[in-house]
């Protein structure tokens, strides 16, 4: 079985990677390659960081690897955080300051119109070549406060349509099968069973 190195040293996004790629590729992550290079987000969408991502680790290691950038875009704040979901309290902010700074911002929203969705966009590198890019996209909505305890992120804060439980509330394996690193995931496998990786 091929190897994959995820470019993230997420342990969560990993994990999710890893378990709906399991049969395909072995998978590890950054936290296998010590002095692996920082690779700084300079693009200004999902695609671009994904492809900065993979294109510098794959040359680094110059093997298959595979990046993925992902966040929220919330209408009524007009895409916010989009590319910065990560950042969006400053550099090296937790999740509590994000989803924090998120709920302050949307104090004055009603809560009819807190559509928002998560995007996810992968990009699969090798030796420095960009080989493609798959995307995924749920549309939801957001709730007041945060509600449950799995997952990661935004995920207490968002109801995928069709629920109404948050992704913090589902059971990882509902999850996985729904949310939008799942359906960039899904392409990425319908794109291995005909390219067939040497």
């Amino acid at each position: 079985m091929p190897s994959l190195l995820v470019a993230t040293r997420n342990a969560h996004k990993t994990s999710e990677i890893a378990s709906m790629l399991s049969g395909y590729f072995e998978v590890s992550d950054l936290h296998s390659l010590p002095g692996a290079p920082d690779v700084e987000e300079t693009g200004v969408t999902f695609a671009e960081n994904s492809a900065i991502k993979a294109l510098a680790i794959s040359r680094h290691t110059g093997s298959w690897a595979l990046a993925d950038d992902s966040g929220l875009e919330v209408n009524a704040l007009g895409g916010e955080p989009g590319v910065r979901s990560a950042r969006y309290a400053g550099e090296g902010a937790t999740d509590s300051d994000n989803n924090s700074l998120l709920l302050s911002r949307l104090a004055e929203v009603p809560l009819a119109p807190r559509s928002a969705r998560f995007r996810c966009v992968l990009a699969l590198a090798r030796g420095g070549e960009l080989i493609a890019t798959f995307d995924g996209v749920v549309e939801g909505r957001l709730v007041e406060s945060l509600r449950g305890s799995g997952g990661f992120g935004y995920d207490p804060l968002f109801i995928p349509e069709g629920y109404d439980t948050t992704f913090g509330e589902l059971p990882a394996a509902i999850k996985n099968a729904i949310s939008h690193r799942s359906r960039a995931l899904a392409k990425f496998r319908d794109w291995l069973e005909a390219n067939p990786l040497p």
